[in-house]
């Protein structure tokens, strides 16, 4: 395989793991700053194992950081870059949103 399908192939996981929807809620939900799971469950309007689940797969793909806070763990964003990813999204899709909305290729099951 060349660097170029590395490349390619390593950009395609970044973007199955913005893929999810509720991913992506988690995500969106961390931009104005850290919250613990419970405060994201409530914010994402999803079980608190779902959102779990989701956390760790974003922890452990290094799109989100944790720290301890006492008894609590509070999660963000791991860094800026992600939150740019997130705003760059909302610019681009409010140029073809008309496109992707019509678009039949990838609904949700």
């Amino acid at each position: 395989m060349t660097i170029q399908q590395e490349k390619l192939k390593l950009k395609a996981k970044l973007f199955r793991g913005l893929g999810d929807s509720t991913r992506l809620a988690i995500l969106e939900s961390l931009r104005n700053g850290e919250k613990s799971a419970s405060e994201i469950t409530k914010k994402v309007a999803q079980s608190q194992s779902n959102v779990s689940n989701h956390l760790a797969c974003l922890l452990e793909c290094g799109l989100v950081k944790n720290r301890r806070d006492g008894k609590n763990i509070l999660y963000s964003l791991a860094d800026k870059k992600i939150e740019e990813i997130l705003e760059d999204g909302e610019k681009i899709l409010s140029e073809v949103a008309k496109r992707i909305y019509s678009c039949v290729n990838y609904d949700e099951p």
